[in-house]
């Protein structure tokens, strides 16, 4: 996951330049027959990953089963992150084109909300004994300013610090690390400098090449455990503004900083490629040359067989941490996460008969295939404290552990514009060409432009 896959905004030329096509990938629309169910979902562009494709054939042919004399017909979209979400969109804005089951990132899922183009799902989940089994963070990703729920998470994505147990052996640092404060985390970068030289010691991605991986693995994995863990440090809830001017943006910013003013981290130019991950995860971990890397719950996706970069043995030769807070301050831990839920649009024909099918996606036998298959994490308790789930692969157990503690993004619509900023004051003070004060200003200015000065200041 790179950033576990999100969509991106693409700019109104491509929008109408795609409008064609996903008019035409849906064909007849939904309810065209009111005992056939239409779902939409985004296929890989790899013509080698047929994980889902192969997940939700399973679910069809056990809810035909279950459901004699009903159909479920998939409409794929093959396409780019941002390709797959403009499409999507283009479909839900008509009832001859909207399908009734739709794939969404949470990421945007607030856009199509906002938009008029879902259905709020709150009556079909009060009547679902197994909507209690979901935990409440990845119930809150689906919900709208309304407080409406929109869809149901099909599970999640944690992050956490890696670390090198040859390196951190090398630098006589202990293989079962823990850090308590963002100072250990910089100290122990600092002794892996100065003992094992040739390594990087810590990546921290930055920079607006690196998009969203910047904003979510680097920057708010910082922003975040700044607080008490009770109040958002990026969007004030309660006024339904953006928060600018606080010392929490600017602290996390001096993190930043820190790294590449002191070559804790990659070379800048290393660091502003926007396929730097590739290496990360392909080259430098793989091959001892990275100590420490602030990232996700999927990297192991990236050594399985047939990958190109197989790694049988991660597990023997990496260890995790989970990321402290800022000063040690409860709850001691801090992550940020990501994810899908399938929805149902609001001009679907078989609203019904869809979410009968959601319920047979999440059955927790199902859900846990899919956690498994996906290299996801759960969001149902049940399936998490399953010993099948969690010893399906290593780390899984130690990344589900930290869905109590994790934060998502405020998914609105100014969001993508937001994290822009936020790149943007990161790419600053890691390149040197601004102070912290110089980037944190910069930062307050732009928010309060795109978002037409819904700010408050901390």
């Amino acid at each position: 996951m790179p950033v576990r896959p999100t969509a991106a905004i693409l700019t109104p030329l491509a929008a109408l330049a795609l409008a064609a096509t996903a008019l035409t990938a849906c064909g007849s629309g939904s309810g065209s027959s009111p005992d056939t169910i239409k779902v939409s979902y985004k296929q890989s562009t790899d013509n080698s990953v047929k994980v889902m494709d192969t997940y939700l054939a399973g679910i069809k042919k056990q809810f035909e089963h279950e459901h004699p004399g009903k159909k479920v017909e998939f409409v794929p979209i093959k396409a780019p992150d941002a390709e797959y979400y403009t499409k999507l969109q283009q479909m839900l804005r008509s009832s001859r084109t909207a399908p009734d089951l739709v794939y969404e990132d949470t990421f945007l899922i607030n856009s199509d909300i906002t938009s008029g183009y879902l259905k709020p799902l709150d009556p079909y989940l009060a009547k679902w004994p197994d909507w209690e089994q979901f935990v409440g963070t990845a119930k809150a990703a689906a919900k709208g300013e309304d407080g409406k729920t929109y869809g149901v998470p099909d599970g999640t994505d944690t992050r956490g610090l890696w670390f090198d147990k040859r390196v951190f052996a090398k630098a006589g640092l202990p293989t079962d690390w823990q850090p308590k404060t963002w100072e250990d985390v910089l100290a122990a970068a600092r002794t892996i400098k100065r003992k094992v030289p040739g390594v990087v010691p810590l990546n921290v991605y930055t920079g607006k090449p690196a998009g969203e991986r910047s904003t979510m693995q680097g920057f708010e994995m910082l922003l975040y455990g700044t607080g008490d863990g009770t109040h958002d440090p990026l969007y004030d809830s309660g006024s339904k503004k953006w928060i600018t001017g606080s010392q929490a943006f600017k602290d996390s910013l001096g993190f930043v900083e820190t790294v590449y003013k002191d070559k804790l981290g990659p070379d800048v130019s290393d660091a502003l490629d926007p396929n730097f991950n590739t290496t990360v995860n392909g080259e430098l971990l793989p091959h001892g040359k990275l100590g420490i890397a602030l990232d996700g719950s999927w990297l192991p996706q990236a050594w399985l067989p047939g990958s190109g970069h197989e790694w049988p043995d991660w597990s023997e030769q990496l260890g995790l941490a989970y990321m402290p807070t800022q000063h040690g301050q409860a709850p001691g831990k801090v992550s940020m996460s990501g994810g899908w839920t399938w929805s149902i649009p609001a001009k679907a024909g078989n609203p019904d008969l869809a979410f009968d099918f959601v319920r047979t996606l999440q059955t927790k036998d199902n859900a846990r295939k899919w956690y498994i298959a996906n290299s996801g994490i759960a969001v149902r308790k049940d399936v998490a404290a399953d010993p099948a789930y969690a010893r399906a692969q290593p780390g899984i157990e130690f990344f589900t552990d930290l869905v109590a503690s994790t934060h998502y993004r405020p998914a609105f619509p100014a969001y993508p514009k937001v994290s822009t900023a936020v790149q943007e004051a990161m790419e600053g003070v890691t390149t040197g060409d601004q102070s912290v004060a110089e980037a944190a200003s910069g930062y307050d200015a732009t928010v309060k432009d795109v978002t037409g000065g819904q700010v408050v200041r901390r």
